[in-house]
This record gives C-alpha cells, structure tokens and sequence, in this order.
C-alpha cells in the first residue's frame, strides 16, 4: 500500500479528542470494532473509533448522514458491509473496500468538513458500551515469530539445544481454539488440568498453579484463498484486513506435561483475549520498516523471500503489559508496567505467516484469526511473558506495591496495550486488550 492523504499528519479531526496528542484514535487511524449500545440500539454493529468517540455506522446508513452518489458506489457499499452484526463481509471485500471508506471518513471527519451536522448524532461515546468480537472467527491459528521469546523458552527447557533446528526455516504454528476467544473484559477461571509436579511419580489433577500471559499481536484475514491455492509472499498484505491485540494466555504446568508430542492443548484452549478495534494495514503503513535476518542466519527459502518484504515487510509497533492486582484495585493503584517490547523484532513477518499457512494449499477465510506468537525483544525487560521474566518461576517479581508474583494469582487483571509513534507521523493506537483470573471452578 502507497502513503496517501489519510496519513497526512497535519489532518485534524472536528472530534476535539481525536487531536490530543496522547490519543490512540486520532484522525489517522479509524480502525474498526463491533459494539453494542446499552443506552440506544442494542443490535450489534460496526463502528469506527475516533478519539474517545465512535461513529456508528448503523446510524450513518439508517440516517443516510453520507450521501451515496457524493462517497460514490464502492463506499457506499462498504458502510452497507461495515455497519453488519461481524466484519466478516467487510474484510472479504478486500483492501480496496476498506480503503475507500476510510478515505471518506477521513475527509468527512476531519475540521473543514460540511459533514458534523449530519455525523454528530451518529456518535457514541465509547465508555458507554460493549464491544462483541470483530468477527465471526471460524480458525483461529497461533505462531512462535519471535525469536527471542523461542530461545528464552528454550534455554529455560532445553539448554543445550534451545532451538528446534525448523525454527530459522519456516514460521512455526499450532492450531487454536476459536470458541473461547474473548474480547477485552474477558473473565475465566483458573483452568484445571493434569501436571506433573518435581517430586512425584505420576501425574496430578489440579487448578494451574503457573498461570501466564502471552503478548501477542493478532491479524484478521480479509479476502481469503480458494482450497488448493497459494499467497504469494507479495499478495499476502492484500489478504490481511487488519491488526489488534492478542493474549495467548497459558497454563505453564499443564503445558510442560501435555505438550509432548503434539504441542499446545489444554494448556492454551481456555481464553484468549483480544481488543476490540481492529486497526487496518493501511493505517499501520507509515510505521513499515525493513525486514531483516542476520547473515549469518539460514536465508527464507524463495516461496518466503522478497526484495518488497526486505524494503518493509516489518511494523515497528511498541507493546507493553501491564498488571493489577486485586490489592492495587483495592487502594485505587495503578498496574504496573511488567515489561515493553515491539513487534519489529519478529524473526518471521506478518507476510511470511499468511504465506506459510497457505502454501500447502490450505484456503483461509475472512475473520480467521493469526496470531504472532509471544513478542519478546532482545533485552530482559523486553519480555513477553512471566515464564520469562521469572525465569520459569525461580525469580520472584517485585511490583510496584511491594507485592510479588511468579505466576499469575486470581483477580489477577492483565492488559496489553500497542501503539504506533515515529517523528513526523502522527501517532497510533490499539487500545487495550484486558483480562482477569478468576477462581479455579
């Protein structure tokens, strides 16, 4: 995708808190979610996010606020798509859909518009509803891009060898659990499972007692492939609707006793929690950066390599955790900031992800769900997860209260927050993706 005059930094929207600076919804980023309103319409619908409002599409359709023969067909069609119970349509219709209508909304909600008069009582205030699922997620299929992460874990479980020798060859994935995929807010309970404990001699049934998170992006799929059929490396943006926040959450005991010989099962199928906007590849293009692998590194095979994917087949996006705990709630405390990383260290690029999952022939569908695997950078503080920054449970974490963890604890409530920031770029967010522990059942 080329720059165009939706990136324009300078552009300011007539929705004063699209233009603090600290806003994740500024003009430049209209991304998408499903919400209904408690207050008005409960029919779940589209929107769009700008500033800490939402422009209701449902509304803009119902009241014809944007005139067809003004926006012209292909957007017209899209707020037709968009304003639907899921975005599963909308993303089938490929970039060139979404693409149209975000140039509308950006010329229709930036100051100069003639449109506030109609679009004004199409907005919603985000604090005022709930957000469902951006989609109806049919296959939800989770990765391990982050090299850091992988040999950190590695050396934690295999020292002398922490690295499968297919890592540097191909984006490894395992197959997820699309039915227990929660939005932001999302509870669960502890999960209970077989482990096997240090010091006995067969396995134990019981509530998880290493509970984890795992900071992730997600990318939904647009336009999908026909069974039988590849994505080229080079086509793969084109069939990637958007981005949003993933936490692959983890019962680290359960996984260390099942995981052999088959990978992730019950450890991993109780929740995962994503945010509710889901931000186009469009709005993250300013951000593109080069892609890279050390030389002395094995290179991609050609079906995974390109001059494109080398010139900016990275995003830089920043990623932080935070953790609350039930005491910090309590005494109206802040969470602590756990760790902070950014998605261009990914060893495997979002393209190359879309590429491998379809080059047996295997056709994804709009609203599949990919995740990238826990992103961890090169640092210690960079840490994606507390198998990690505990060092599978033999370090304790001091918080900033005083209180420590190894391991999740019930009430426990963590958030993964994105954004995107560079000079001369106006700056973009994602949110937050949230989640609290609940007792064991």
């Amino acid at each position: 995708m080329a720059l165009n005059e939706t990136h324009d930094p300078s552009l300011r929207s007539w929705v004063a808190s699209a233009n603090l600076p600290d806003s994740d919804f500024p003009l430049q980023n209209l991304p998408f979610a499903i919400f209904v309103d408690p207050d008005g319409d409960s029919t779940p619908r589209g929107g769009v996010a700008i500033g800490d409002q939402i422009l209701d599409l449902g509304a803009v359709r119902r009241k014809a606020a944007l005139n067809a023969a003004d926006i012209g067909e292909l957007a017209a069609q899209a707020i037709e798509l968009a304003a639907r119970s899921t975005l599963n349509d909308f993303m089938a219709a490929g970039p060139q859909s979404s693409s149209a209508l975000r140039g509308v909304l950006s010329r229709a909600l930036r100051e100069g518009s003639s449109a506030p008069s109609a679009l004004q009582s199409c907005l919603v205030s985000q604090a005022r509803v709930r957000f469902a699922l951006p989609a109806r997620i049919g296959d939800y299929t989770d990765f391990y891009t982050s090299i850091y992460h992988a040999m950190a874990v590695g050396k934690l479980m295999r020292p002398d060898n922490p690295l499968f020798p297919n890592y540097k060859w191909l984006p490894i994935g395992y197959h997820g659990r699309c039915s227990s995929i929660g939005v932001s807010g999302q509870q669960f309970a502890r999960p209970r499972g077989q482990t096997f404990p240090q010091g006995v001699t067969s396995p134990v049934f019981k509530a998880s007692a290493r509970l984890d998170y795992e900071l992730e992006l997600g990318a939904f799929i647009g336009a999908g492939n026909e069974p039988g059929s590849a994505i080229r490396i080079d086509d793969a943006p084109s069939h990637v609707f958007g981005m949003c926040l993933l936490n692959d959450w983890s019962a680290r005991d359960i996984q260390g006793w099942e995981a052999q010989p088959l990978g992730p099962f019950l450890a991993k199928n109780f929740a995962t929690t994503i945010s509710p906007w889901v931000v186009t590849l469009e709005a993250l293009e300013p951000f593109r950066v080069p892609w890279t692998r050390p030389a002395t590194d094995p290179q991609p095979l050609p079906y995974l390599e390109s001059s494109e994917l080398r010139r900016s087949g990275a995003i830089d996006i920043e990623l932080e955790v935070l953790l609350q705990t039930p005491s910090m709630r309590e005494h109206a405390q802040a969470a602590t900031r756990l760790s902070r990383s950014n998605y261009r260290h990914a060893y495997w690029s979002l393209a190359q992800m879309v590429t491998q999952h379809s080059v047996n022939g295997c056709n994804l569908r709009p609203g599949d769900l990919l995740g990238t695997g826990t992103q961890s950078g090169p640092d210690p503080i960079e840490a994606g997860s507390l198998l990690e920054l505990s060092q599978a449970g033999k370090q304790s974490l001091t918080l900033a209260n005083g209180e420590q963890r190894r391991f999740l604890e019930d009430g426990d409530e963590v958030t993964l927050r994105a954004w995107c920031e560079r000079v001369g770029v106006r700056r973009i967010g994602f949110g937050s993706a949230s989640g609290r522990v609940l007792p064991a059942l």
